[in-house]
């Protein structure tokens, strides 16, 4: 665990107001997606939406997110036996949306028993990846009339016995029940969400994919005990494990539910480009909402399924169980009076029941069914393949344009039907949300989700500079710089002053494993007064922060994302860290700056800390007092002065008195000037670093695109190094006031990093 922390710790932030130079060179911006980024399809079930935007895909083109409102609801109507009641028109249908009347657009009938009685002989073999649909309007052409069912199995909550049951019913269903209508998928939760199965009518491939599915360690999660809760005063029955201390798992289950959900939810997504009603049977043991914790995630999973035409039907694959008091035989003695009392009876219904609420909820809120005591669970699937064997779909443009994230009611009527005739459908939806409606958990799952995307996010834009400095042998600082151009953020106007805040988060994964090696967390709030807010915008905001990080190879994923709009941006690059070489001398990266300041001015910036890794007290960034601001664009003008930071790192035989340093400039590979070989600024002895700022104004440089060479070298000895960087010079800019902004220090930091 010491480990861990070493290699995560977060480094202090810093916000500065810097020139806004335009066509900055060398500029770091998103990279180069590995896979052209699909365009949204309009989206079948969606809710009003934010407003229309466009995003730039590599190539030139751009991809388009719809702002179309279009609802679409399944409407299933059988008759007195359970048979679909066929050729009805869209004149018989009315339809409300919280009470008020809504035009119908789209209207069609998916007749699945037609191809359920064609028979066995006439079915064609068909396969729908999942997750790889790109022409929704082909795919539409091969699901149409068919019945499409995921069997998906929660392998964090299933027990072993759990799973044998589950698995059982599902090789009895594709046995026997399984018709020539239904296309099949099979999805498990594990460590991960995997495809084990794309839709398919094979029955072999299918049977052989249940089969694959065995107990494993995720089913670990499932066994850790509950309290039981005491009542009348009387002392609980707990289990008696023999441990001195048992920890709090209550923000384990928190996080747990939340990977339950969030698996639900990223499932519909996959689920959402197949056109057509998708039924999903879902095995687990339970999941426990632990309470408004997970109403977010519990919302998203819910949103993401009706959004998807997703109609969850939970299955509690315990099935019926007896509760013995004091628990059975998994679990050891316990202690207290409630066991004698009936205490612990009905505690452990109350949880029991508490792990099927969330089931329920999901099933409910998107049309499908709960299946809870009972036995046998071919039950199940005959009740899916009943409610599907054909529905109409209804798809209107709502008339409620408010984003509010709130519950839409939606009714269905059809006049001219026969007595005993039942309609089914569902209840509704939840419309979108702005931003400034989300709760504290609806933004934690936004940057959540932004961080998961393999699509950039543009809506804000940044440019991001990184670095890399040996702190020693087995440790790198890692120096984030990103740069924001006010005029595309949103000031708040409070109280006299203008006032913006925001989240800027890392998260550095090993290019092997794809494990976190690193992650950097700031919520910074601006505030500016009125008699200042002009000049502020004519400068850019530059935002500071660092990652510590052993040697290696690693992929850095960065977000900026501003609070008063929602507006969010990304930027990815990978790091390559070389290991030290303490047999020859070596230069850090180039850092090139216009601004220095003193790390003390800090008046008009708040941060706030989140996690628990150490910070160090000052950055190898602060020399004498002051910090140097980096420019992340690389654009100057003949009127600023140039400061060059760099580190010099001593082998270990080199004399440390006779490290000198200087720079070196070309132009169209010409070379136009050196400045004199000087003694480092500063020296640690304890890491041999010397670090050198070396500045000199630009009005002795012409305009034009230059190269600067950091030369290092070990006077009267063999050892020499050198580091370049590449900047651009342009004509002089007007003038304009000048105004800084940094964070202060943190009070709370220890003077040196704690493993």
């Amino acid at each position: 665990m010491g480990t861990q922390k070493t290699f995560r710790r977060r480094f202090l932030a810093a916000l500065a107001v810097a020139s806004l130079l335009a066509a900055p060179l060398g500029a770091q911006s998103s990279p180069t997606q590995t896979q052209q980024p699909q365009a949204v399809p309009l989206n079948p079930r969606q809710g009003p939406t934010a407003p229309l935007t466009t995003r730039t895909a590599p190539g030139g083109k751009a991809t388009i997110r719809s702002t179309v409102s279009l609802v679409e609801i399944d409407v299933q109507i059988t008759n007195r036996d359970g048979k679909p009641v066929k050729g009805l028109k869209q004149e018989q249908f009315t339809v409300t949306e919280d009470g008020k009347p809504q035009k119908i657009s789209t209207f069609e009938y998916n007749d699945i028993e037609r191809v359920e009685t064609a028979g066995q002989g006439e079915e064609a073999p068909i396969t729908v990846p999942l997750g790889t649909v790109t022409s929704p309007e082909q795919i539409k052409a091969v699901v149409r009339d068919h019945r499409m069912i995921v069997m998906f199995f929660d392998l964090t909550s299933l027990q072993a016995e759990d799973l044998l049951r589950s698995t059982r019913a599902a090789q009895k269903y594709l046995q026997g029940q399984m018709t020539p209508a239904d296309l099949v998928a099979v999805v498990a939760f594990g460590n991960t969400l995997k495809v084990v199965a794309n839709f398919t009518n094979d029955r072999e491939l299918l049977k052989r994919s249940v089969d694959a599915l065995v107990p494993g360690h995720e089913a670990a999660l499932s066994q850790l005990a509950e309290a039981a809760t005491a009542a009348n005063g009387e002392a609980a029955a707990t289990e008696d494990t023999g441990a001195a201390f048992t920890a709090d798992d209550t923000e384990f289950n928190i996080f747990n539910t939340d990977r339950k959900l969030a698996a639900v939810e990223a499932l519909c997504e996959v689920l959402e480009a197949i056109p057509g009603k998708k039924s999903i049977i879902q095995f687990t043991s339970g999941i426990t909402q632990t309470g408004e914790e997970n109403r977010s995630e519990l919302i998203a999973a819910t949103n993401s399924a009706n959004r998807s035409d997703v109609s969850i039907y939970s299955v509690d694959s315990r099935g019926l169980l007896t509760a013995t008091p004091g628990g059975d035989a998994s679990t050891g003695a316990s202690g207290g009076t409630a066991m004698f009392t009936g205490a612990t009876v009905i505690s452990q219904s109350e949880s029991r029941q508490d792990s099927r609420d969330t089931l329920a909820t999901l099933a409910g809120d998107t049309g499908g069914r709960t299946f809870f005591d009972v036995g046998d669970f071919g039950k199940v699937f005959q009740s899916v393949q009943n409610d599907t064997s054909g529905y109409y779909l209804v798809g209107y443009y709502s008339t409620n344009a408010a984003n509010d994230g709130a519950w839409r009611r939606v009714h269905v009527k059809i006049d001219q039907l026969p007595a005993g005739v039942h309609v089914r459908t569902r209840e509704g939806y939840y419309a979108a949300k702005n931003f400034g409606v989300f709760t504290t958990e609806d933004r934690e799952r936004q940057l959540e989700q932004a961080f998961q995307s393999e699509t950039p996010e543009v809506e804000l834009p940044l440019a991001v500079e990184t670095a890399e400095f040996r702190l020693n042998a087995n440790q790198v600082f890692v120096p984030i710089s990103a740069k924001l151009a006010p005029s595309a953020l949103q000031w708040a106007q409070k109280r006299g002053s203008r006032e913006t805040a925001f989240d800027f988060a890392a998260e550095v994964r090993d290019a092997k494993s794809n494990r976190v090696a690193g992650a950097l967390r700031d919520t910074i709030t601006v505030k500016i007064g009125a008699e200042h807010f002009q000049d502020i915008q004519q400068h850019a905001l530059v935002y500071q922060g660092g990652i510590i990080l052993a040697p290696g190879e690693y992929k850095l994923k960065f977000l900026a994302r501003e609070n008063e709009s929602g507006r969010i941006g990304t930027f990815e690059e990978k790091l390559s860290l070389a290991p030290p070489l303490f047999d020859r001398l070596q230069v850090s990266s180039l850092l090139l700056s216009s601004q220095v300041e003193a790390v003390q001015n800090a008046v008009q910036i708040k941060t706030q800390a989140l996690g628990q890794d150490a910070k160090m007290k000052s950055s190898p960034l602060d020399v004498g007092g002051e910090r140097i601001i980096p420019s992340v664009t690389r654009v100057f003008t003949g009127d600023q002065t140039l400061y060059v930071f760099f580190q010099v790192y001593a082998p270990l035989k080199a004399d440390s008195n006779a490290l000198r340093a200087g720079l070196v400039f070309f132009r169209n590979g010409q070379r136009l000037s050196d400045t004199p070989m000087v003694a480092p600024t500063e020296y640690d002895e304890k890491s041999r670093t010397a670090s050198y700022r070396l500045s000199l104004p630009l009005a002795e440089l012409g305009e034009g695109r230059y190269t600067v060479q950091a030369v290092a070298v070990d006077a009267g000895t063999s050892y020499a190094a050198f580091a370049r960087n590449y900047f651009a010079l342009r004509p002089t800019a007007k003038p304009a006031a000048a105004a800084t902004i940094s964070a202060p220090p943190d009070p709370s930091s220890p003077s040196s990093p704690s493993n």
